[in-house]
């Protein structure tokens, strides 16, 4: 069925129990996993001359050791649940293509998700990238509730 399955997460508590969910599946088909997680590049909020190249540094700094965190993570519980595992991290201002992009590069036959991962302000202006992943991938896609 399948035999390798993208799980993107965003260091989420939903994020994290979809990873446990799609790490199930992965063990009970004998699939290899991928797990992405995609950091919003660097905007400005202001049109101001300001020299922002510290802010800049600063931010990716922070974003970076994030997305390491969240991978690292994400492999330690792979390996105990003995899914191997590979962990990609891409800065992005959409997340959802960069999730179908890895899926299809990394030669993924499906991608397995939460429903959602941070809420409240972010989710609203954000908007839900699950939905945009479900509505523009043409693999197939398992979401976690």
């Amino acid at each position: 069925m399948y035999k390798h399955i993208l799980i993107p997460i965003d260091g989420s508590a939903r994020a994290y129990a979809g990873l446990a969910q799609g790490l199930g599946l992965a063990k009970a088909l004998g699939a290899s996993v991928t797990v992405l997680t995609v950091y919003s590049a660097f905007r400005p909020t202001s049109m101001e001359t300001v020299h922002l190249e510290g802010v800049h540094t600063e931010y990716e700094r922070e974003a970076t050791e994030s997305a390491k965190s969240y991978l690292s993570q994400a492999a330690a519980q792979a390996e105990s649940a003995g899914v191997p595992c590979t962990t990609e991290m891409r800065e992005s201002n959409n997340p959802a293509q960069t999730i179908i992009d890895v899926a299809m590069t990394q030669g993924c036959d499906l991608i397995a998700m939460a429903s959602r991962g941070h809420g409240g302000l972010a989710a609203v202006l954000l908007g839900s990238q699950t939905q945009k992943v479900m509505a523009h991938s043409t693999l197939p896609v398992i979401v976690y509730r």
